[in-house]
């Protein structure tokens, strides 16, 4: 060792001075491999489909893909060795025979000419010291780590896991500002190949490259990358790896290398990588993001993207002044994202209407307001007044609330039930007011809805904000026996060392009872065979719920099936803008007439073999008719066809309530929250 490290100290300083024994021991005894961590050499995560289709790359400072020794070229390989380290299957981590023939270059063409560093030490250099200074400190202790790396991997076996580890981590020049690491990236740039793939005059372009990287760049010095090249492939057939005629038949071909290396920057489905790149962010920060190498399994199924697309093509026209719309489906039982995707595309737009859209649901809130009612014990056969139009209590402001079409009941009062099939507004109204819009916005918490509420009676009719994310994971409730779910896009993350984490587990929480998400659940299963939501029967066991705002500026339908739970929202996506009838549904534009069409034509294709019946439905406990109490502000009061006393909203203040039951005396929310 210490014959080594004085020709180390030789090759440094030339003939001018020769270091005492002591400095190069000293310098030696100062490093130890055992006690340095090996540096991370950076590569980007890349993020697979649910089928293992790449979805693409997420942006960082490096290009690297590590791949097995079976996944190069021997020709890469060999033409690495001859060019570096010739005499690298001979030694033991440090050519003595090299450095003394490095010394004698450099005394008799002055400098440092030859520097005699083997595939172990630039190892060492690349992923434990990151010393790139030309000291002969580091030379020295490049020697000695070099010498412990071959004792820790010896024999034919250790120097294949030497040579694979350096073609894996070495520098190949940058591109796009990114720095090129190990030979798959660079054949991927230059040549948009594989390591296996490389002909022998790319793979001698390629290994010619670590020596100096900026200056082989054959984007930026064509010339000078042939001239290296060449220099490569005349060493190779000098030291036998090919025969001069393969050599100079390989001299003669042009450098042949790719513009604009594509590879890591294609990608799909940008919307859903954006998603599950803020998930890995928060969950391991930045920096592990863009270089960790991480492989990201995720939830998303292709098929079901493609149909989602189709459908909502095949509905909109763009051309014609025809809306956007946003489609996500979830699986009840995991909350798997299976599709999340919108009409527009990334490049026009980069807001992800599936996920960050907050837009008014419409009557679809209705079922969570049902769910409420139900969840009090009302019976959905309990009656209520079901004019055309209703005042809106003064304490909440001025007008009246009005049925989407007028609907009104010729006996004066209908059931929940049918007012769920019928969607009316004037009913829907009343409930929130007399379950509380405190408890009603309980209840959405409960079952997904994350944005931002204030309880007031006009979100019975769905007033307030939220993403088709939220309203899936809704009805995914319903579809899941009242079992909510958190939306789930990453199954496994596998780290470059072999660790496999999950960081979103299934997580299930019991939302509503069993019993009221299975009445709901039968309740909107009769919406799609014959309410508002008929148009987007498709056939197979499912319910559903039509929406329709104001204007209409958002038109929805949100459903599930016993596997999948789906929202379709239709709209302008930076805008209120009243949705004319300018789409291929043309008139009466609401959610059956835009959406459920879009929802239909989608889920025909996306339940796939599967059109059972929904399991584990249960009776429904509940048994009670309106809430009695006292209203705000009962103003006059009536006496309805059932003879409860009403207040002129059609409010029982009585507490005898009405046909359904007996009424709960509760007194009703009527206080807005700020």
């Amino acid at each position: 060792m210490l014959l080594v490290l004085f020709a180390v100290v030789f090759v440094g300083l030339g003939v001018s001075a020769i270091g005492g024994v002591g400095y190069v021991v000293s310098v030696a005894d100062s490093v130890d491999l055992n006690e340095m961590d090996q540096v991370d050499p950076g590569a980007p995560s890349v993020v697979y489909a649910k089928d293992g289709t790449k979805l693409g790359y997420l942006p960082g400072p490096v290009l690297r893909e590590k791949v097995r020794t079976s996944e190069m070229t021997d020709l890469v390989r060999n033409a690495t060795v001859a060019v570096e380290d010739r005499r690298f299957y001979e030694h033991s981590g440090v050519d003595v025979e090299g450095i003394f023939r490095a010394a004698t270059r450099n005394i008799s063409e002055g400098g440092n000419a030859e520097g005699a560093s083997t595939l172990e030490m630039q190892l060492i250099r690349n992923l434990w010291t990151k010393d790139t200074t030309s000291s002969l400190k580091r030379k020295i202790r490049e020697a000695k780590l070099a010498q412990q790396l071959e004792d820790r991997h010896p024999g034919r076996e250790g120097k294949t896991w030497v040579l694979t580890t350096y073609l894996n981590t070495a520098p190949y020049g940058t591109y796009g500002g990114q720095a090129i690491k190990g030979v798959e990236a660079a054949a991927r740039v230059y040549f948009k190949t594989t390591a296996k793939k490389l002909t022998l005059p790319q793979a001698a372009m390629i290994a010619g490259l670590p020596q100096a990287p900026t200056d082989y760049n054959p984007y930026v010095n064509p010339e000078g990358a042939l001239r290296r090249r060449n220099d490569v492939i005349g060493r190779m057939a000098a030291q036998g790896y090919i025969s001069t005629s393969e050599a100079l038949e390989a001299q003669e071909k042009p450098l042949g290398v790719k513009k604009g290396g594509s590879y890591y920057t294609n990608k799909r489905e940008r919307f859903f990588l954006n998603y599950v790149r803020n998930i890995l962010v928060q969950k391991y920060g930045k920096k592990r993001v863009a270089q960790g190498g991480l492989k990201v399994y995720t939830t998303l199924d292709l098929k079901k993207q493609d149909l989602a697309r189709k459908a909502m093509s095949d509905k909109l026209n763009p051309k014609a002044g025809d809306p956007s719309a946003a489609i996500v489906t979830l699986d009840p039982a995991t909350g798997d994202i299976e599709a999340s995707t919108g009409s527009t595309q990334f490049g026009s737009n980069q807001y992800d209407l599936a996920t960050q859209g907050r837009r008014q649901p419409g009557s679809t809130y209705k079922t969570i307001v049902l769910t409420t009612a139900l969840e009090q014990g009302i019976s959905p056969s309990t009656s209520y007044p079901a004019p055309g139009s209703i005042p809106i209590p003064p304490q909440y402001g001025t007008g009246v609330v009005k049925n989407f079409a007028g609907e009104s009941s010729k006996g004066g009062s209908m059931d929940l039930k049918t007012a769920t099939l019928k969607s009316v507004n004037t009913v829907f109204f009343q409930l929130g007011l007399d379950v509380g819009m405190k408890n009603v916005t309980k209840t959405a918490r409960a079952m997904g809805i994350t944005s931002k509420l204030q309880s007031l009676p006009s979100e019975s009719l769905g007033s307030a904000s939220v993403s088709p994310m939220e309203i899936a994971r809704v009805y995914a409730t319903i579809a899941n026996g009242g079992m909510r779910v958190t939306p789930r896009a990453i199954t496994k993350v596998e780290f470059e060392n072999g660790d496999v984490k999950r960081p979103q587990p299934v997580r299930r929480t019991r939302a509503i009872p069993q019993d009221v998400a299975s009445e709901v659940n039968r309740i909107l299963q009769a919406d799609i065979k014959g309410g508002t939501a008929a148009s987007a029967d498709f056939g197979c066991p499912a319910g559903g719920k039509t929406g329709t705002t104001d204007g209409p500026s958002d038109v929805w339908l949100a459903g599930f099936t016993p596997r999948l739970a789906t929202a379709v929202w239709v709209g302008y996506p930076t805008s209120r803008k009243t949705i004319v009838s300018t789409t291929q549904a043309g008139g009466n534009i609401q959610g059956a007439s835009v959406s459920a069409p879009i929802w239909k034509e989608y889920m025909a294709g996306a339940h796939g073999d599967f059109c059972g019946q929904f399991q584990g439905l249960v009776p429904f406990k509940g048994t009670k008719g309106r809430p009695g109490g006292k209203s705000g502000s009962a103003g006059t009061t009536t006496t309805d066809q059932y003879g409860n006393t009403v207040d002129q909203y059609g409010n029982t203040v009585d507490g005898t309530g009405d046909a359904g039951g007996t009424g709960t005396g509760q007194t009703y929310d009527t206080s807005p929250t700020p």
